[in-house]
């Protein structure tokens, strides 16, 4: 059954699949621990659903085998440093992670998996269940693909393929069905320490352990109010996301473009202009974003980010749009145009 699972994967586009028991993670309590340090932040679904993330016979009953799935999302320049803030000072160019820089992930492996989920099902016969998930699962699904053999979680915290690098979409199929486990894979970091020393708010506080509430992705994303002032210059002129702690590994040289994300490329969303973006009323926003991660900001969000952008790469010619900001309906945007304002006129 494995071989028809993984050949069926790889038809729909995946671009690698293994198999590991249902069984509860090996990091669970590790997890636990993260959680009661707070290290999540703002991030409350991972409590609410913390005890299922540490038994997946809670999430489906009789799960006997997990399929885990990856996707890779490298484009050609992916294998590089990223350069944060520091290559587009005083552009007004801003900068957006690689994974939100096409169609909503979600919705492109979805449709895939829900396909390969009903050919599971017919797999096992009438008596079969299995649930899919992208990203959104209660799974501590980093855990479950270190044990498939899919890859190992690196010192940033993210798993890395020695296949593929780790540009990657994890995805995952829970099912009663009995399947062949693939043997785990094995930490092969090393020595390395690029990716701590990669990240601007120093939010890996040590190998394998991430603060959320310093690394910017949480900031700029996940974190709906202000930024701390103390950590807004780190930002640079990143306005959802940051691949720095990505970009450095050096296990992406193998990485390669997958085929499932390659059509869905977005140009438009690969250094945008962030005066042009301060100028976008709500409809003009979801316009603009539609089908594409960053509208889980949405425009108070983005606009907030885009004025810390702006007070750390910006010139004096983005005073105008910035003043105009500050007299923005929502108070958030406002306060962080201000800022943006101090900061430009102080270096100016």
């Amino acid at each position: 059954m494995n071989a028809a699972i993984r050949q069926r994967a790889a038809e729909l586009g995946f671009d690698d699949c293994r198999f590991t028991s249902a069984g509860a993670p090996a990091s669970a309590g590790q997890f636990q621990h993260w959680l009661a340090q707070k290290n999540h932040g703002e991030m409350n679904w991972l409590e609410r659903n913390a005890e299922k993330r540490a038994d997946p016979q809670k999430v489906l009953p009789g799960a006997k085998s997990v399929i885990c799935l990856a996707t890779s999302y490298v484009t050609p320049e992916a294998g590089h440093a990223a350069c944060g803030g520091k290559f587009a000072a005083q552009t007004h160019q801003g900068e957006i992670a690689r994974y939100a820089r096409f169609t909503d992930y979600h919705d492109v492996l979805g449709g895939r998996l829900k396909i390969l989920t009903g050919f599971v099902n017919e797999l096992g016969g009438a008596q079969s269940r299995s649930l899919w998930y992208v990203d959104t699962g209660p799974l501590l699904e980093r855990d479950l693909a270190q044990r498939a053999g899919l890859g190992f979680v690196g010192k940033h915290t993210n798993v890395i393929s020695r296949r593929l690098g780790n540009w990657i979409f994890l995805a995952e199929i829970l099912t009663t069905l009995e399947l062949t486990a693939d043997a785990p894979e094995k930490n092969h970091c090393g020595n390395c320490t690029r990716c701590i020393t990669a990240c601007p708010t120093n939010a890996i506080t040590a190998p394998f352990q991430l603060d959320a509430r310093k690394c910017i992705s949480y900031l700029t994303i996940e974190l709906k109010g202000a930024i701390p002032v103390e950590l807004r210059p780190a930002v640079g002129n990143r306005i959802f996301g940051c691949d720095d702690c990505l970009a450095v590994c050096p296990w992406n040289r193998f990485a390669r473009e997958g085929r499932l994300m390659q059509p869905q490329a977005r140009k438009d969303l690969k250094q945008p202009d962030l005066l042009e973006l301060l100028q976008l009323d709500d409809a003009q926003f979801k316009t603009k974003f539609a089908g594409t991660p960053v509208l889980r900001t949405k425009r108070r969000g983005l606009l907030r980010n885009v004025c810390v952008a702006l007070g750390n790469v910006g010139n004096i010619s983005a005073l105008p749009a910035l003043e105009k900001a500050v007299h923005d309906p929502e108070p958030l945007i406002a306060e962080h145009a201000r800022w943006a304002i101090d900061q430009i006129t102080a270096r100016s």
